[in-house]
C-alpha cells in the first residue's frame, strides 16, 4: 500500500509539474495508476467485509469520475481546460494525505488485523504530497 502511495504521489507530481502540451499525457498517466490502486484498495474491501467500506468505496468512485470529467474536457481544448485541470490535481494534492490517514489507515489495520491478529505500525509526516 506504501509503494502504491508513493506512486500516486509521483503520478499527481507529474501532472502538477506538467507543461499544457503534455498535461493529457500526465493525466492520462494519472487516471491509469489512480484506477488500478482504486480497484486494488476496492478488491481488499469487498474481499475482506471491510465493515465501512461504504465511504471509501463512494471517495474512490468520485475521484475517478472528476478525473475522467477533466480528462475529456481536457481533450476536447486542451488550451482553455488546462487551468481546469491543474485545479483537479491541486484539489487531489490536498485530499489525499487526509484519505491515507484516515480511510487508508483504517482499511491497511483491518487488513493486519485480519491477517496476523495485529496492527500495523503507523509512521506520520507532516505532508504526503512534495
Amino acid at each position: 500500500m506504501d509503494d502504491t502511495h508513493r506512486e500516486f504521489v509521483e503520478c499527481l507530481n507529474a501532472v502538477l509539474q506538467a507543461p499544457d502540451d503534455g498535461l493529457l499525457a500526465a493525466l492520462d498517466a494519472f487516471a491509469a495508476h489512480a484506477q488500478a490502486h482504486f480497484d486494488e484498495e476496492d478488491h481488499w474491501m469487498r474481499s475482506t467485509n471491510f465493515p465501512p467500506a461504504d465511504c471509501h468505496l463512494d471517495e474512490h468512485a468520485k475521484v475517478l469520475a472528476s478525473v475522467s470529467a477533466v480528462r475529456e474536457a481536457l481533450r476536447e481544448d486542451p488550451e482553455g481546460n488546462a487551468a481546469w485541470c491543474r485545479e483537479l490535481a491541486q484539489a487531489l494534492q490536498d485530499w489525499f494525505p487526509s484519505h491515507v490517514q484516515h480511510l487508508d489507515s483504517a482499511l491497511a489495520t483491518w487488513l493486519v488485523h485480519r491477517t496476523h491478529g495485529g496492527r500495523p505500525l503507523v509512521l506520520r509526516r507532516k505532508s504526503v504530497c512534495a
